[in-house]
């Protein structure tokens, strides 16, 4: 059986490898996707229905083409899959859709790789991984699934109507979690919310968006995080046309707030004594940035309206005041946990010498030291704006281009 051959495959059509295929036809390299479902599947079926873009839709694209509509709104999940499809369109990218990567390894003696699918064996000289950091739903295991209580990751979750009647423990306060703890109270849900370390940023202040404010302000040029280093989570939402969280404000509203999930014992579980902790921290950031925010309008003289009201806090209440350190699940009517606690990445496929010895990616840039091996769609790949529509498409770039340079030395010979 013939083997098909080509220069350079890209693994996933998300939003990674679909700006990967517009630089790569830009560059005239001869490449192919593989994506083992649909183009975009991840914001099509690991996403809850309501969900929208946390970025304005001005700000949350490809420098290529707009979406559709006003530029202020937030695009639900499906107009972002649908903009995503479009866009490979009009660079007609060589998408093969239902087809999964097997295994990669080096060929023997000579440059590239073997690509195991499930569609036939592939010859690439380079592979660009552009599966992106969520691969794996991670769940902590804490509550054993025998506690008689249903347990999800949020990357099933789907409406309020879809699990069983009583009261919800959401864990993680990120942007999933507070927002899916939102949508759950405003169903008349009973809400727990388990809430880390975070920053919040304000979504919008003295009539700009808050990414328009990291693009002024120099914040989107904030460089990778060491390998290893802390990643803490943000608390912003585009839901409902876009609001700052407050978790206080929340918790006036009928939330619980609570520490860090800690341990399961006899129906119970215990948090950490870190709420005031961790909200206080969010509020250090979300006031810092108004501050940066005011002295840039006023060192450039702008004509922003002002906003005192925005310094105002959520009220005090008492989840806050005298923080939950235990509850028993039963007693408190819970019936579903919710686990917005994040992803693994799951390389298993990628069988190269490009990892360090936690599994993670070894990278500059994007650019591996097994040469022929890319990563894209990592957060902080090369800087705060990776995990961004926008900044995959300009790491997508630097790969491109590194892989054309490379090129072009190999093709290089001395004239007589």
């Amino acid at each position: 059986m013939s083997v098909e051959k080509i220069h350079t495959l890209v693994v996933g059509a998300g939003q990674a490898g679909v700006a990967m295929s517009e630089h790569l036809s830009r560059n005239g390299v001869d490449y192919l996707v593989l994506e083992r479902g649909r183009i975009a599947e991840r914001w099509r079926s690991m996403r809850w229905d309501s969900l929208v873009a946390n970025g304005p839709a001005w700000h949350d694209r490809f420098p290529g083409m707009d979406f559709p509509g006003h530029p202020d709104a937030f695009v639900p999940k499906d107009g972002v899959a649908d903009y995503f499809e479009a866009y490979a369109g009009l660079h007609k990218a060589p998408i093969r859709c239902g087809v999964e990567v097997v295994k990669v390894e080096r060929l023997e003696d000579r440059p590239g790789f073997r690509v195991e699918t499930t569609d036939g064996v592939i010859e690439a000289l380079n592979v660009v991984a552009a599966t992106g950091p969520f691969q794996k739903p991670s769940i902590p295991p804490i509550v054993p699934a025998d506690a008689g209580v249903t347990q999800m990751h949020s990357s099933d979750y789907r409406n309020p109507s879809q699990l069983p009647n009583g009261a919800v423990l959401v864990v993680g306060a990120g942007s999933s979690g507070v927002q899916i703890a939102e949508e759950l109270m405003l169903a008349g849900r009973k809400v727990y919310l388990s809430v880390g370390p975070h920053d919040r940023p304000p979504r919008a202040y003295r009539g700009r968006d808050f990414v328009w404010w990291l693009g002024v302000l120099g914040k989107w040029d904030a460089q990778a995080q060491a390998p290893g280093s802390e990643h803490v989570t943000i608390a912003v939402s585009g839901a409902r046309g876009g609001k700052t969280i407050d978790f206080r404000l929340l918790a006036s509203q009928g939330m619980v707030l609570t520490g860090m999930t800690g341990a399961y014992r006899d129906g119970s579980l215990s948090f950490a004594d870190d709420l005031n902790r961790n909200l206080d921290r969010g509020d250090q950031n979300y006031l810092s940035l108004l501050d940066e925010a005011d002295e840039f309008v006023m060192r450039n003289g702008l004509d922003l309206p002002e906003e005192p009201d925005a310094r105002t806090l959520g009220p005090g209440v008492d989840c806050v005041s005298n923080p939950l350190l235990e509850l028993n699940l039963h007693k408190a009517g819970i019936t579903t946990i919710i686990w917005a606690t994040g992803f693994t990445s799951d390389y298993s496929w990628l069988q190269v010498n490009a990892f360090d010895d936690a599994g993670r990616p070894k990278h500059q840039r994007g650019v591996s030291p097994e040469k022929g091996i890319y990563f894209l769609g990592l957060p902080w790949l090369s800087g705060r704006g990776s995990s961004f529509i926008w900044g995959v498409w300009h790491d997508a770039k630097h790969v491109a281009d590194h892989i054309l340079i490379q090129e072009n030395y190999l093709a290089y010979a001395p004239q007589d």
